[in-house]
């Protein structure tokens, strides 16, 4: 089982390096008068609301199954992913409403140097720190903390594209280009966003674990076909990090209790050791008598 500290260590870095980039971007933007800056601003802004989000979220799922959610509670993470996609579109609405004003009236842009410095910390800065997250969403397989790797990877790239705006308003003096690239950036967040949307729906609907995972459990099932007649009503899905699998197993009916029970707890131990945090349940059925498979896999009968 990963450690709580693990995964909100990694949410609370994120927050504090956003509420930093938040405060940076704001004044440089106010100063500078650059709409592409300040709606990177919002980005941060909304970035930090997720982080939030983020750590108050694998807090809670990290606790363990009670009365009133005997499944635990890792849809919270997934919730928690929806809650930062809606977020992100929001961000993406601001920017073109904000991006569509400027373009309709006079360029508000008074300094393009002190914005360039500013976007190239905030690359710099996303870009590690989103590379850490990433690699502690698979560690602890949080989509919480994916989403917010997201985000500042979403970052990286709009802080480059604002970059690149502001230098080409300073070569060229076209001061319309920085809400362009806002309109862009706003573009490019509203993919990222769609696409968090889709993945944490997928789970809040209990879609079936990807088709590799589900073939991985397949496989542990046939390495000890030997033992068992056959299976049914196979089922997986995925809550916060926990994946949670069901089958129907048929059974020589003349197998004893303690034998079936013993497979199944082999079974179970085969498939938590190869998929992390899975929690495992077995129905056992008897075979029907006039099933011919049944006659050839049970020794009891033929004995």
């Amino acid at each position: 089982m990963f450690s709580v500290s693990t995964k909100t260590g990694a949410a609370a870095f994120s927050i504090a390096s956003n509420a930093f980039l938040v405060i940076l971007k704001t004044i440089v933007g106010v100063l500078t008068g650059s709409i592409s800056v300040l709606s990177e601003a919002a980005h941060s802004g909304i970035d930090l609301i997720a982080s939030v989000f983020a750590w108050l979220s694998v807090r809670v799922s990290s606790r363990p199954a009670d009365e009133d959610h005997p499944f635990g509670h890792g849809k919270f993470e997934s919730v928690s992913g929806a809650v930062e996609a809606v977020l992100i579109f929001v961000v993406a609405i601001l920017i073109f409403r904000e991006s569509g004003k400027e373009l309709m009236g006079k360029p508000g842009i008074r300094s393009t140097d002190t914005g360039l410095i500013v976007m190239a910390i905030s690359a710099l800065t996303n870009f590690f720190i989103s590379r850490f997250l990433f690699r502690m969403a698979r560690k602890t397989d949080s989509i919480a903390l994916e989403a917010d790797a997201q985000h500042l990877s979403t970052d990286v790239y709009t802080s480059l594209g604002v970059f690149v705006g502001l230098a080409l308003v300073r070569i060229t003096g076209l001061r319309r280009l920085d809400p362009i690239v806002a309109i862009l950036v706003a573009v490019f967040i509203i993919k990222v966003a769609y696409d968090l949307t889709v993945k944490a729906m997928k789970e809040l609907l209990d879609t079936r674990l990807p088709d590799e995972e589900k073939r991985q459990i397949e496989l542990i099932l046939s390495e000890h076909q030997k033992e068992f007649v056959g299976f049914h009503k196979f089922r997986c899905r995925k809550s916060g990090s926990t994946r949670h699998i069901d089958l129907h197993l048929v059974v020589c009916r003349d197998r004893s209790v303690d034998r079936a029970h013993r497979l199944c707890d082999h079974l179970e131990m085969d498939i938590n050791n190869m998929i992390p945090s899975v929690s495992v349940t077995i129905h056992v059925e008897p075979c029907q008598m006039e099933v011919e498979r049944c006659a050839e896999e049970c020794p009891e009968r033929k004995a």
